[in-house]
């Protein structure tokens, strides 16, 4: 199997690209990389003309999570890392290169390229996944509250739970826990993230069962949509808080009418 721009995909393996917990998918992601290298100083210079458009077109692309292109040491080398939401996702790629200027153009480049199947894992955060955790709460919300939420969090010591969710090294999924002030131990559920791109795939539900496992017999509270959250277990909640409503729910027992407290960061939104 061929990419319209080149690339060789060898037949693929189901795989995990991770230490953590698989999440179980209908249909794996994709991913690719390998190189393209160029034979001579003009093919060079197209592709410095016409990759970072090939790049940005493709990160555009509904199916494409990942798409990264760096010249290596050797100008004449180009490192490419890909990474679609399933196999169809990637076979709209391959027919809209096609007809690119960049499919016209490279055709003599020497192309090297490996692929493999992936199904995400859930681990915990690492101190180099923080600036991506922001990145995702950006674009899953379209703005920057509730990444800034994650940040004060952490850096207040309130950050009890933080997992991710990674795919072939990107980070797709996010979920956090922080303490309750409540007669009992108990913790808020917030944020829960997934990559626009991904959601309504079961990784949140993967996410959020991994919070709600960590809990355990804690209470967890949540504010969100009263349509969703029943299926986690959680139910109104009757309780006194700057949030209470029909979206403040919970999972666990406290006294009706006890008083509740979320973290200081919380504050902020």
């Amino acid at each position: 199997m061929s990419c319209a721009c080149g690339h060789h995909a060898p037949t693929m393996n189901h795989d995990c690209d991770d230490h953590g917990t698989p999440v179980a998918l209908r249909a794996p992601l994709l991913a690719l990389n390998g190189k393209i290298t160029c034979a001579e100083t003009a093919q060079m210079l197209t592709a410095l003309s016409l990759l970072p458009d090939h790049m940005a077109l493709s990160r555009q692309e509904p199916g494409c999570l990942r798409f990264d292109i760096w010249q290596d040491e050797d100008p004449m080398v180009w490192n490419i890392t890909e990474l679609f939401t399933d196999q169809q996702a990637f076979a709209a790629h391959q027919s809209r290169t096609a007809d690119s200027e960049w499919g016209r153009n490279s055709t003599e480049m020497q192309r090297d390229f490996t692929s493999k199947e992936v199904f995400p894992v859930i681990r915990p955060e690492l101190a180099s996944d923080h600036d991506g955790i922001v990145r995702l709460h950006e674009a899953a919300f379209g703005r920057g509250d509730e990444a800034a939420l994650v940040q004060t969090l952490r850096s207040d010591g309130d950050l009890a739970l933080s997992r991710v969710a990674v795919a072939a090294g990107q980070i797709i999924g996010h979920v956090a826990l922080s303490p309750v002030e409540a007669p009992r131990p108990a913790y808020a559920l917030a944020p829960v993230a997934v990559t626009p791109k991904l959601q309504s795939r079961g990784i949140g539900a993967a996410l959020i069962t991994a919070a709600l496992e960590w809990a355990g017999p804690a209470t967890v509270v949540v504010l969100g949509d009263p349509e969703y959250y029943p299926r986690f277990g959680f139910v109104p909640a009757d309780l006194d808080s700057p949030y209470a409503g029909p979206h403040l729910m919970i999972r666990g027992e406290l006294p009706a009418g006890v008083t509740i407290r979320h973290a200081p960061a919380f504050s902020g939104l």
